[in-house]
């Protein structure tokens, strides 16, 4: 199984913490290799990371990584990596000719999330997204969160601002190559982003979801976020 991790913004809300989010130590260990680590666990054995920001710098220190822990690591940049996330995937087209786990630099999951996500393989032409029905926990930013509507196991809309919703989007995702596909005709429609290419899989019936139960997760994009994830980690519980 392989891995695609988007990790080619600047992450200016986490500043304060270093200059390079990817980079950032959480707990000693950097941010991304603790993303990597659990994604090993789950039972990925193949990465790929798209960077942008500073690229030179977080492509060297990938490269470290992959020869001192012996993980394959391909490093893919994205020129244009200004624009939104959706632009950071079809970065990595060429690479991906099977299904694949999709998930952001900045998101520490429990492995577990991501196991029930690689046990659970979408159907031929869809996507599936690990959603939070847990609306309420304070771990989730709702000024920040991602939300999604479905119904049953299909998605059927997802933004930051939209008024009827009913989970939150974890940002781990089980792609097949309709992923590409969909971002192709976001990107036609004048959106770049990954939420607006399972706003066209929606339209097209295309989109799937799946409860990711009580197993946690943080999405590490501001100093109160970061706070969270090292709380969890002192209790073993992420």
């Amino acid at each position: 199984m392989k891995g695609l991790i988007v990790a080619a913004g600047q992450g200016t809300r986490l500043r304060e913490k270093g200059a390079l989010k990817p980079l950032i130590p959480i707990r000693g260990v950097p941010l991304i290799e603790r993303v990597i680590a659990n994604g090993k666990e789950a039972g990925i054995d193949e990465f790929l990371v798209v960077t942008g920001y500073h690229a030179e710098e977080l492509q060297e220190r990938l490269g470290a990584f992959s020869r001192r822990s012996g993980i394959h690591i391909t490093r893919i940049y994205n020129r244009a990596w200004a624009k939104a996330n959706g632009v950071s995937v079809l970065t990595a087209k060429q690479y991906l000719d099977e299904p694949f786990l999709l998930t952001m630099c900045d998101h520490l999951v429990d492995p577990e999330i991501l196991r029930r996500m690689i046990a659970t393989p979408p159907e031929p032409g869809t996507v599936t997204l690990g959603v939070d029905f847990n609306i309420d926990n304070p771990l989730n930013d709702p000024d920040d969160v991602t939300r999604v509507k479905c119904e049953g196991t299909e998605l059927k809309h997802i933004g930051k601002v939209i008024r009827d919703y009913n989970c939150f989007d974890t940002g781990v995702f089980h792609c097949t190559s309709a992923m590409f596909d969909a971002l192709e005709e976001s990107q036609a429609r004048g959106d770049d982003s990954i939420s607006g290419a399972m706003n066209v899989l929606a339209e097209w019936g295309r989109a799937r979801v799946l409860d990711i139960g009580d197993r946690l997760w943080v999405d590490v994009d501001d100093p109160i976020a970061f706070g969270k994830a090292e709380a969890l980690l002192d209790e073993g519980r992420l």
